[in-house]
């Protein structure tokens, strides 16, 4: 080893969990930090690692040690408490740190991908007079490039100067090898929603003055910001209370400090209207760049995203779940908007739920993370009882407008007054009429895409079931056919059954597209749009139909859960939920509080501007507890209510939950080593830990693999996630038997 060496620790991206230890060349050193991705020898082969440690000690031959091979960037990936972040998902989460690391690290930037770049042209070498008239005469071309380059007060981009002038790059290389013109290379960012919309939308928000609840609540968060150090904050304020004035308040302080801001939202589609209230709000800031962090970007937006946090050229970052890990140095506030909502959860290892790693970081750097919801879920309002977490409430709307009046329509009593089954009561009718008629917009919302939730023989009740999972197929009207939403399978609609060949096989139940022939037939000269996941394919044109429903376009859209929540538009006065019962019926300790949050943020959607909404709840079960909890508006009695359920049955948030799933395509074989697991498990940890299971899960069968599954109640969720992983390592698991460990879970199906 030379003497200048250092040695460095590293996490290789190498298929196993150690950490490594390697030389760096004297020369290399400066360009090399912690958390800086680096390509390294491993056995015969190279691969990517990140740099855990400087100035490392290594207790191995110095001289056997190999050397780093590249530095990949200039910038560190990873800032030091995102290094500690990670170690602390591989605990939690059971996950192997590679797994934790991918998921970190965004793909373009562990490909190595390099920035895009651009050449820029200015004024090189004076030339004397003589050179000009050799230059006007024998390359004229040459001469008009060179003085519209002097004309311009700062470097132009090469390729618009060309294009400009209708010139050759033989043209410009000639002038460029005489030294006239110089050329520099400069990184070109790709920024998603360059257009920065809603810049005009949201241009007199600077306006806005704060009523007296917000201020107060903007008090608050600013006073625990001042004091310093960790802390979390549920503001809890109904819809349209003006929750996002005050996250803009908050983020004003956490910028007039210096500091940087991480902001997620639950969906990609929220994402536009967000980042365009945020950009118009902090224009002020003329140093301040905000990126747009999610799944949807192409690899050189994600790439160039990164880099700006990386580099500190952005300070605010507004994103989905992912958008946790930024790279923000000189971290000061988080946001997570929408906190109850399950879109944070990760459904791929390591399942991570963005809220609760978000307050972890929060808690790494040493500052305050916001929770904002309408509906707080049953864990954020415990950790509020308990003293956990702050709270500061808005507990009216904005310009004093009212909640909107929700009417309950018992489908039971509409469909045995109208003898037939119908999508559209006869009060929901009436009142969308009455909304077209007076120029005012409706959105109706089914928790389901496709036209039906499955297609069934009248005679012999037969339901086409996929051939891979045990769920019915979804009936699509547009092309006739019938898909699995589960492994997406699509077979041709039948005209008669498959059993009886009877032809009385017809859909039943509902989807989006049914909903939207039944307002088509109601509202024929109204403008109807559909928006689910089927009819989002095209990247931008989800952002296209909000525009044209915000400006008027549209009078009613129809759609799925991405229309249900944080969504703003001032002239919608209608909102009918079509069926509140799905996510009341389903085998989850949750229902009751999914159906409640549902009801909430989908009635919040209406009456947001100066004109009173309503919203129309149609169900079977009018007298459920989050039916009538959320008719009435009331948020804490239902929690309370649902709270003391919970701790009855000692559910969470009263214990953690493990859910482990072994799946495969041999159902006996499946059920064997679930079996297996479970005795290893009853056997070490004994009364440590509430044991059920193994036993089928609610889907059994999804995409021609059998699924079994073991729950794990717990007090203490490391110390317990710590031996069942060390329990699986110690099975020799067949290649056809999959294991996954899931803490905290989301979905039980």
């Amino acid at each position: 080893m030379e003497l200048d060496d250092e040695i460095v620790a590293i996490w290789p991206l190498a298929g196993f969990d150690k950490t490594l230890h390697y030389r760096v060349p004297a020369s290399m050193v400066a360009q090399m930090s912690e958390g800086s991705l680096v390509r390294v020898p491993v056995g015969r082969r190279f691969t990517l690692g990140v740099v855990v440690e400087m100035r490392a000690t290594a207790d191995v031959n110095y001289s056997k040690l190999k050397l780093v091979s590249q530095v990949l960037y200039e910038q560190s990936i990873m800032t030091r408490p995102l290094l500690k972040l990670a170690e602390w998902m591989r605990a939690y989460y059971g996950a192997k740190r590679e797994a934790v690391l991918e998921t970190m690290i965004p793909g373009p930037i562990r490909q190595g991908m390099s920035p895009k770049r651009n050449k820029y042209v200015s004024v090189g070498e004076k030339p004397s007079l003589e050179d000009l008239e050799a230059l006007a005469c024998r390359a004229p071309k040459q001469k008009a490039l060179y003085d519209f380059i002097c004309q311009q007060f700062k470097p132009q981009k090469k390729s618009l100067i060309l294009e400009r002038l209708n010139l050759s790059g033989a043209t410009y290389n000639g002038l460029l090898g005489k030294g006239f013109i110089r050329e520099e290379s400069r990184i070109a960012q790709r920024i998603a929603y360059q257009d920065d919309i809603g810049k005009a939308e949201f241009a007199d928000e600077e306006l806005i003055v704060l009523n007296e609840e917000q201020k107060v609540v903007a008090k608050s968060l600013r006073e625990t910001m001042d004091k310093g150090g960790f802390a979390t904050h549920l503001l809890h304020g109904v819809t349209g209370s003006g929750k996002t004035e005050v996250y803009l308040n908050a983020m004003q302080a956490a910028l007039d400090r210096g500091q940087g801001i991480l902001f997620l939202v639950p969906e990609v589609a929220l994402t536009p209207q967000t980042v365009g209230r945020i950009r118009s709000r902090l224009s002020r800031y003329a140093d301040v760049q905000t990126v747009v962090w999610h799944s949807h970007l192409s690899d050189g937006e994600r790439l160039d995203a990164w880099m700006a946090l990386a580099s500190g050229a952005a300070k605010v970052v507004v994103g989905a779940r992912s958008a946790v890990f930024a790279p923000i140095e000189n971290l000061g506030l988080i946001v997570v908007d929408e906190e109850h909502e399950p879109a944070y959860k990760q459904d791929e290892t390591p399942r991570y739920h963005g809220r609760d790693v978000a307050v972890y970081r929060a808690y790494l750097e040493g500052v305050l993370c916001v929770l904002g919801t309408a509906t707080p879920s049953l864990e954020t309002y415990r950790n509020v009882k308990r003293g956990k977490y702050g709270i500061d409430r808005l507990t009216q709307r904005v310009d004093d407008r009212a909640l909107p009046m929700m009417h309950v329509v018992d489908m039971r009593q509409e469909i045995a007054r109208r003898r037939k089954a119908t999508q559209l009561s006869t009060l929901l009718v009436e009142k969308l009429r009455n909304r077209f008629e007076q120029k005012e917009q409706s959105i109706l919302f089914i928790n389901r895409r496709g036209f039906s939730s499955s297609m069934m023989c009248q005679d012999c009740g037969h339901v086409v079931i996929c051939d891979h999972c045990s769920v019915p197929m979804t009936y699509h009207r547009s092309d006739e056919t019938l898909k699995c939403h589960l492994c997406g399978d699509e077979a041709d609609a039948p005209l008669s059954c498959p059993e009886c060949k009877s032809n009385k096989i017809r859909w039943k139940g509902m989807g989006t597209q049914r909903i939207e022939d039944a307002v088509t037939k109601v509202l024929p000269k109204a403008k109807v749009v559909r928006i689910d996941a089927d009819t989002m394919g095209r990247k931008h044109l989800f952002r296209e139909i909000l525009g044209d429903f915000r400006s008027g376009k549209i009078d009613v859209l129809v759609g799925t859960q991405m229309i249900a929540k944080g969504l703003d538009f001032p002239n919608v006065t209608l909102v009918g939920m079509v069926d509140a019962d799905l996510s009341l019926h389903i085998p989850d300790f949750r229902a009751n509080e999914r159906t409640f949050q549902l009801l909430v943020q989908v009635s919040g959607r209406a009456g947001r501007g100066d004109l009173a909404g309503e919203v129309v709840v149609q169900t079977f079960t009018p007298h459920a507890d989050p039916i009538q909890f959320a008719r009435r508006g009331e948020v804490d009695a239902f929690l309370d209510v649902e709270a003391e359920s919970r701790e009855r049955f000692q559910y969470p948030p009263y214990r953690h939950l493990i859910r482990q799933v072994f799946r495969g395509p041999n159902p006996d074989k499946v059920l064997f080593f679930a079996e297996q697991f479970a005795k290893r498990v009853e056997a070490k940890l004994g009364k440590r830990v509430e044991l059920r299971g193994p036993v089928p899960c609610s889907i059994e069968k999804m995409k021609d693999n059998y699924r079994f599954q073991v729950w794990y109640f717990t007090s203490n969720i490391g110390v317990l996630m710590a031996e069942l992983v060390g329990i699986a390592g110690t099975i020799n698991w067949p290649s056809d038997v999959i294991q996954v460990l899931d803490a905290d879970p989301i979905s039980l199906s």
